[in-house]
Parts: structure tokens; sequence; C-alpha cells
């Protein structure tokens, strides 16, 4: 049974970001998104024009949460050979109720890709808009970091993170 990471969040959160389950790279180095080519750092970067991937570890979550963010999965723990969605068996979900009850400027969460979204119905249960986004992972070729990029500002202006314009 594998185990996921304590979520990155505080008072001043505005959107909880929630991917699946820690890949076997993020597991490895005990870091969020820490596949090379995962574009959740990339991403964050373009939105908050910083260069979030040449910051050590520690730098890089204090400045997005310094920007409102918050970043969790939606499993506790599961079991799964390799990183692939698709493989996560024997699953529990992470205590959502008891963290969003620490959070009192939450304004929204948002599901980082399709397994995270299956949450969606039960997250959307806290009474905060619950957004699908499109996946930053390396399997979700499909989609064009441009077009990623305009799913992701959207919901992050919405939620008080990026100036509306």
């Amino acid at each position: 049974m594998l185990t996921g990471f304590p979520p990155v969040a505080d008072a001043g959160t505005r959107l909880l970001v929630l991917g699946s389950f820690p890949s076997v790279a993020s597991l490895q180095a005990q870091q969020y998104y820490a596949h090379p080519r995962n574009q959740f750092w990339p991403l964050l970067s373009a939105l908050f024009g910083l260069d979030l991937k040449a910051m050590p570890y520690a730098e890089r979550v204090a400045a997005v949460q310094a920007r409102g963010l918050g970043i969790w999965d939606v499993y506790a723990a599961c079991e799964r050979e390799g990183s692939l969605d698709s493989a996560i068996a024997q699953a529990s979900y992470n205590d959502f109720a008891s963290l969003i009850a620490r959070l009192p400027q939450l304004r929204g969460i948002a599901h980082n890709g399709g397994e995270s979204a299956r949450a969606r119905r039960f997250t959307a249960s806290f009474g905060l808009p619950a957004y699908r986004l499109p996946s930053t992972s390396p399997a979700n070729a499909s989609w064009s970091f441009e077009r990623k990029l305009a799913a992701w500002r959207e919901v992050f202006a919405q939620c008080g993170l990026l100036p509306t314009a």
C-alpha cells in the first residue's frame, strides 16, 4: 500500500488543486508533481509569472501557497504498479472535510485530470465550485500546453488567484 503526501494549504488558501495520487517520481522525490515532463509547475510558472522550476522545492511550494494555491490529492493511499491512474486499486480518500474546515478563504476546488475529477460529486458537496481541469500529466498529450494554460487561467482567475482583465 502506497501513502500520499500531506496537503499544502493554510488559512490563506483560496483554490485547492487536487491530483489523483503522486506518481512514482513524486513518491521517490517526496515532492508534488516531480516527474520532469509533468506540466504542473510550468503551468503555474506561466500563470504566476515566476520561474518555479528554477526554485528549490520548498521555495516553489511557499511561492504558490503565498498566492492562495493549495495542493493535495484525492487519494490518501492506494495500491498501484507504475504511475498510471488506471492502475490505482484499493484507494482510500483523503479527509477533505477536516481540511476544508481549516480553509476559511477557500473559493473552489479544482481537479487536475479525469481520475481526480471522479471525486467531483463528493467535493462539490462542500458547497464550493468544483472544477475539472485538464491533466498536467505527460500522459495527457492530446491537450497542448497553451490549451491547458487557458483552462487553468480561467479557474485561477475565478477563484481570485490572478488579476481579472
